[in-house]
């Protein structure tokens, strides 16, 4: 038992490091050096670890550096949206063996199984592989996905993909194992892996952009709800800011919240304030970030966030999508002072980290969590969470082993 947990430490450092030396390893994990050397030769023997070239050269010593097995399974991971789908297949180590993004029909009554599986199988061949060979796929999508039913809602927008599991129909007609999550979920788990969550319990994240939502993460868990509906902010009723001059400041119904900070309301508000939404940025440069557009829409994103941080009390909050990158850190701190009159925590905002596409990049976290998981007996739980069960294997098709045999009774 105790070398199985050595074992499985050492291979998380090496997922998570990438190559190392023996003396590296040892360092990391905290072995003595000849615990460490009979480590290497164990999991090289079993094919979990691999050379991975040398460190140095040229009159110093030469070292040799050891990688874990990235070719023991593949992954694939897809941002779909409305406009495109983005792919991306890599190995079980985390190295892109290939890219490839195409648009998808997204209309009622389109094929969307038939085209999605074209796409996926013309990337899973630029990486080498058949399609069939992949361990799992993880899709993000702009909507809520139901674990019960397999079903996405809120997403009017892509409507070729309702009405039916999901899940469920991907994975028998394609031969592959497939997951749905929802975008900002997947935003958040690559903030928890890269970003500034990496060190934080409890954080809600709000996408601000042509469309709104949410994530909630306590304990390092995505908070996803009974039906898939966590962190739908998008329809939670605020304060309307028509009514709150008047002094009706908690009208029965309120305003719900992304009708008032989507990218449409946000046009709407720079046209009050007498320029057009691409200029607005530019305006508020100008004006020192003291532009009453910004504070308008300071105070409507704000009062959003207080009724998050009202009941989930978290660590921080972080902001993303296109206007939290346009607004900066600047934009994140207006927001901050303003919630810090609204509720009685001092919680810090700012802006989300990750950089190029975090949907997919935290779906291919997620695709990777689950087959360490299944090839080294390596769990993240932060990555994993809590989602339906996993669609079994699809007929002929074995699931990925976990090569580590069990330790014998006398080890």
């Amino acid at each position: 038992m105790l070398r199985e947990i050595n074992d499985r430490a050492a291979i998380e450092v090496l997922l998570r490091e990438g190559p190392l030396t023996r003396a590296e390893l040892e360092l990391a994990i905290g072995l003595s050096k000849p615990a460490t050397a009979q480590l290497l030769t164990r999991l090289e023997q079993d094919n979990l670890v691999v050379k991975a070239g040398v460190r140095g050269g040229g009159r110093g010593p030469r070292a040799q550096l050891w990688s874990a097995n990235g070719g023991l399974a593949r992954v694939a991971a897809v941002d779909l949206t409305p406009h495109v789908a983005d792919f991306v297949v890599a190995d079980v180590a985390g190295t892109i063996l290939a890219e490839h993004q195409v648009a998808l029909p997204v209309h009622e009554g389109a094929d969307v199984v038939g085209t999605f599986g074209e796409a996926l199988s013309h990337v899973a061949e630029a990486a080498g592989i058949t399609r069939e060979e992949l361990a799992h796929v993880v899709i993000g999508a702009q909507g809520a996905f139901d674990p019960r039913t397999g079903l996405l809602s809120s997403a009017p927008h892509i409507p070729g993909w309702l009405g039916f599991d999901v899940p469920q129909k991907l994975s028998d007609e394609l031969g592959v194992d497939v997951l749905i999550e929802n975008d900002v979920n997947l935003v958040a788990v690559e903030e928890m892996s890269a970003g500034k969550a990496q060190d934080v319990d409890d954080f809600v994240m709000v996408w601000l952009s042509e469309g709104v939502g949410g994530a909630v993460v306590i304990g390092r868990r995505l908070l996803r709800g009974a039906t898939g509906g966590g962190g739908e902010i998008d329809w939670m009723r605020v304060p309307d800011p028509a009514t709150v001059d008047t002094g009706d400041v908690w009208p029965e119904a309120g305003a719900r919240f992304g009708n008032l900070v989507d990218s449409p309301a946000i046009c709407r508000l720079a046209a009050a304030h007498g320029i057009t939404a691409a200029t607005a940025w530019d305006a508020v440069t100008q004006a020192g970030m003291q532009h009453p557009f910004l504070d308008d829409l300071a105070r409507r994103v704000a009062g959003g966030i207080a009724n998050l941080v009202a009941v989930a009390d978290p660590q921080l909050v972080l902001l993303c999508g296109d206007t939290s990158r346009a607004g900066g850190e600047n934009f994140a701190a207006l927001v901050q002072d303003r919630l810090h009159t609204l509720v009685l925590p001092r919680t810090p905002v700012g802006c989300a980290s990750v950089q190029g596409n975090a949907v997919r990049a935290g779906a291919l976290q997620s695709a990777l969590a689950k087959t360490r998981e299944d090839v080294f007996g390596v769990v993240t739980p932060t990555l994993l969470g809590s989602r339906r069960p996993a669609v079994g294997p699809s007929p002929g098709k074995a699931a990925v082993p976990n090569t580590r045999p069990a330790p014998s009774p006398t080890e």
